[in-house]
């Protein structure tokens, strides 16, 4: 069963990723919780034509994907897993916790490391918030976060099941916090529990530093309470709070070839 689901690896994950993208936006649709300000289109064009940009990259960099370098490792027996008895269950377990810890140290190393910056600030320059923005990432942030990710499954020996989850979750999970919707009150409150919410995420795009330094999760909520980055609610209010930076708020900003080159002009804001 488990190698059934590793050989169909790209078709698995190509559909979870269109399923829950679809999903969201139909919820986005019928249950907004704020107006957009920008033109679905012209940011759509541009958010996922970057995600385009990015997969093509990382195919030409990395001709191996996570899932395969984990099997190599495992072939190789490299990594902590391969060497110490862990069983398999567990090993599945503690790798996706620790490759989301990765991710969690990975974005708060990018919200405060000034060349790292320069190219996360494009996720945060998005003009709006819907789950469009959960896939607006710069091409070179994504190779970055790719090596990282490999780099763990290496010194960890996480096994290409355990690693298959974690990215299932993750591009499941950064569609879903990213969400322009709107949910009851007590549902985000139980939800925000086990996992990183729309509401939860919003208040980490917004225009101010102080809020935008907070809610670092893309999947478990547990990093930001245990390391003191968490923020419950924006000050202004979900449907009040400005969204993006104070820098690229001119709508031709969206325009893909401009989104490729905002690392690259202007000031480093906080």
């Amino acid at each position: 069963m488990i190698e059934a689901t590793l050989a169909g690896e790209p078709t698995i994950r190509l559909a979870c990723f269109a399923g829950v993208l679809l999903a969201m936006m139909a919820w986005e649709v019928l249950a907004p919780k704020r107006p957009l300000s920008q033109p679905r289109a012209l940011r759509w064009t541009g958010n996922i034509g970057v995600v385009l940009a990015g997969t093509l990259l990382v195919r030409v960099v990395f001709p191996l994907g996570a899932t395969a370098v984990a099997a190599l490792a495992a072939e190789r027996g490299i990594g902590l897993f391969n060497v110490a008895p862990v069983p398999f269950p567990l090993a599945v377990v503690l790798s996706v916790l620790i490759l989301d810890l990765a991710v969690y140290g990975q974005h708060v190393a990018s919200h405060h490391v000034p060349m790292f910056w320069r190219l996360h600030r494009m996720h945060h320059a998005d003009l709006d918030f819907d789950t469009t923005t959960g896939v607006r990432f710069h091409p070179i942030e994504i190779a970055l976060s790719l090596a990282v990710k490999m780099a763990m499954i290496l010194a960890t020996g996480a096994p290409a099941f355990g690693v298959f989850v974690f990215e299932v979750l993750l591009n499941a999970t950064s569609l879903f916090n990213h969400g322009n919707v709107r949910m009851p009150s007590a549902l985000d409150r139980a939800l925000r529990r086990v996992v990183v919410t729309p509401d939860m995420h919003r208040v980490h795009h917004s225009v101010h530093a102080r809020e935008h330094d907070s809610n670092f999760g893309f999947n478990l909520p547990w990093w930001d309470r245990l390391f003191g980055t968490y923020r419950d609610q924006p000050e202004a209010g979900h449907e009040k709070m400005t969204i993006g930076l104070p820098i690229f708020r001119e709508p031709r900003e969206l325009w893909l070839h401009r989104m490729l080159a905002q690392p690259f002009v202007g000031a480093s804001p906080d």
